[in-house]
């Protein structure tokens, strides 16, 4: 995740955003999808976190009815004028962004709000957000990020449970800490004319996640688009009632490279805006991050160095979006020098 460095008009600058010519994205690879009731589902999560890096969930328990109330408050915002949007920006890190994602030069068909799940670190940008807007987009803010922090801290006990690991909080608390630094992203793409044939407009360039886990929802507009393995790229078919939860690279590091961080992008449609709501799971600004002892008990086999969660967060606000910024972190193998005497 990296924020906006200045607030910039959809309609300004419209040659600056990349182009993508598509190649053949496969659809005949199936998502996991699991069952969150399903008694099985801690297998088939650990089982689809190595694999994939992501899988739908269903089942989750949060109302279908603060799902849509949190959309259509969000297009709400993002239909104003776009002076009065600019008021609540540039995002210092929170607030409104526009088109320009992250200090380094990244652009996309987008517009976004960025705000941090912690009321305590509220920001002036984050108060002009909701002053433009009802009272009630605020409470369905609270109330989802909320929801959302408990079908975070469900999948992670649950990945706990599927790897062995005591105790069971042990990913989880660090999501329900006071100081989480977890955050809600919410992403407007408008419809996007075709450059010139074969061509579609990126809307948020290829990246992964650094966070410990993200879990999204978006409205019925295709775009998303996950990396497999292999390299090929599969586009994943929207449902607005399902949460999508994605790995991210601390989650990477603590499992030692078990589960990986998966690279994903979304490319505008030219017939229909996609919003989408991701809830980022974060630990504590302070938080050492390294690989779990229980999973990898000797440091010798520890693929990355240990870090903070501040340190990593820097780090990535540094680079630009589709850069690997786990290589920084990652172990050098130990030369060992042979002597003859």
């Amino acid at each position: 995740m990296v924020v906006l460095s200045q607030p910039v008009a959809l309609d300004n600058h419209i040659s600056v955003i990349p182009t993508y010519t598509p190649v053949p994205v496969f659809t005949s690879q199936p998502i996991p999808v699991v069952d969150l009731t399903d008694p099985e589902a801690k297998t088939l999560i650990v089982k689809a976190c190595e694999e994939f890096g992501f899988f739908k969930v269903v089942n989750h328990g949060v109302r279908a009815d603060l799902l849509t109330r949190l959309e259509q408050e969000a297009i709400r915002f993002f239909a104003l004028p776009q002076s009065l949007k600019n008021q609540a920006g540039p995002p210092e890190p929170y607030g409104y962004g526009s088109k320009r994602i992250g200090p380094n030069g990244d652009v996309g068909w987008i517009e976004y709000i960025l705000l941090n799940a912690n009321p305590q670190l509220s920001t002036p940008n984050t108060s002009d957000v909701f002053g433009q807007t009802p009272q009630i987009f605020r409470e369905a803010v609270d109330e989802y990020m909320h929801e959302l922090k408990e079908v975070s801290c469900k999948v992670l006990e649950m990945v706990t449970e599927g790897l062995g690991i005591e105790p069971r909080d042990t990913l989880s608390k660090m999501v329900r800490d006071e100081k989480s630094d977890s955050c809600l992203r919410l992403n407007h793409y408008p419809t996007a004319e075709e450059e010139a044939e074969n061509m579609v407009k990126v809307g948020f360039g290829e990246h992964t996640d650094p966070q410990i886990i993200s879990v999204l929802r978006s409205n019925d507009t295709a775009g998303l688009q996950i990396c497999m393995k292999d390299g090929s790229w599969v586009a994943v078919p929207p449902d607005h009632s399902s949460f999508f939860i994605n790995v991210g690279d601390a989650l990477q590091v603590m499992t030692n490279g078990r589960f990986k961080s998966v690279k994903h992008r979304v490319l505008a449609d030219t017939r229909r805006s996609r919003v989408s709501m991701i809830y980022f799971g974060g630990p504590p600004l302070s938080e050492k991050i390294a690989p779990l002892s229980c999973l990898v008990p000797k440091q010798d086999d520890w693929l990355y160095k240990e870090f903070t969660w501040s340190q990593y967060k820097s780090s990535a606000y540094k680079s630009k979006l589709g850069d690997y910024r786990l290589g920084l972190f990652e172990k050098q193998p130990l030369l060992t020098h042979m002597s003859n005497e």
